[in-house]
């Protein structure tokens, strides 16, 4: 492995042997709770990781000794406010602070929890405030104007077929990308709704509309690969699994062709199932179980969306003397 991953991999590797033995233990069997208990992701886990390794390896800094489990219990308002300086100061966002900082809350939680000492100083530190990004989804037009393009775009039938049928999947039922290419040959045909294992393994109801279930079948007949059930239904041109940089890779070259912005990602698609069902009556907790999003807060970043549309066509339309 080379380049940044591996850079980023030795660093990891140097900082958990920096760790005192025990923290280095205390820390692997939270990372192994939030993993069992609580169903994170690996790519929670990982990141959780890096947010604890930041935050050791400061206090390591700061106090000119090993973190130690025993130490965790003198820490103070001002020790959480000198890690969150430098976080900032390394060039952290407020929001990827606010996220790490919640992690190490969660991980010194649970370690008063297990070894008896208060934490509560520590734990009265405030995180930054941010505001969210509103997502940035396609117009209804654009999204038509994208699944016809996608279909005429790929010189070899079979794989513009099969674009189009992941692209609908995405835009009809607002799956995330590693959702839609997880599929099997095991799920085909597709019932008129699809269980879907998402974030930390939690199962949620999507609905399949019969343009998805026909573009699927659509390039399923176009493919030079069998349907098998235990293995991908959307195939890359070698017969592996199609990989999502191969379809951001589609849609990159979609946006171009059509003048769309750089947000027009694959994502967008999901972004803009959302925004559509919510514009045309849908309500904020269908939309979150449809999602499959753990908080209806982070489903209510969509009402902004749509409130930004209505008042861009009062400003266009509004007759001004």
């Amino acid at each position: 492995m080379t380049g940044p991953a591996a850079s980023t991999e030795a660093a990891t590797r140097t900082l958990l042997l920096a760790l005192a033995p025990l923290m280095a233990d205390e820390l692997a069997r939270w990372l192994d709770g939030e993993r069992a208990v609580r169903g994170r992701s690996d790519h929670t886990i990982r990141a959780y990781q890096a947010d604890l390794l930041s935050f050791l390896a400061f206090l390591g800094r700061h106090h000119g000794e090993p973190a130690l489990p025993g130490n965790l219990g003198a820490l103070t308002q001002s020790d959480m406010r000198a890690f969150a300086a430098a976080e900032r100061g390394r060039g952290l966002s407020a929001r990827s602070l606010a996220r790490r900082l919640s992690a190490v809350r969660s991980f010194i939680r649970w370690m008063s929890d297990r070894h008896g000492f208060d934490a509560s100083r520590a734990l009265a530190s405030r995180s930054p405030k941010f505001t969210r990004s509103l997502p940035r989804p396609l117009a209804e037009a654009q999204a038509r104007e994208l699944l016809d393009l996608a279909a005429e775009t790929h010189p070899k039938p079979w794989i513009a077929a099969r674009d189009t049928a992941v692209l609908t999947l995405l835009y009809g039922s607002g799956l995330r990308i590693g959702e839609a290419l997880g599929l099997n040959g095991s799920d085909w045909p597709l019932r008129e709704a699809l269980t879907i294992r998402g974030k930390g393994g939690k199962e949620r109801q999507v609905p399949v509309l019969p343009v998805a279930r026909e573009a699927i079948a659509a390039y399923l007949v176009l493919s030079p690969w069998p349907v098998n059930r235990d293995e991908a239904l959307f195939r890359g041109a070698r017969g592996g699994r199609l990989s999502a940089s191969v379809l951001e890779g589609a849609m990159r070259g979609l946006r171009q062709a059509l003048g769309l912005p750089a947000s027009a990602t694959p994502h967008a698609l999901r972004h803009s199932f959302a925004t559509h069902l919510l514009a045309a009556g849908g309500d904020l907790r269908t939309i979150q179980e449809l999602l499959g999003h753990a908080s209806l807060s982070t489903t209510q970043v969509y009402t902004g969306v749509d409130d930004a549309h209505l008042l861009a066509v009062y400003r266009a339309a509004h007759p001004r003397t």
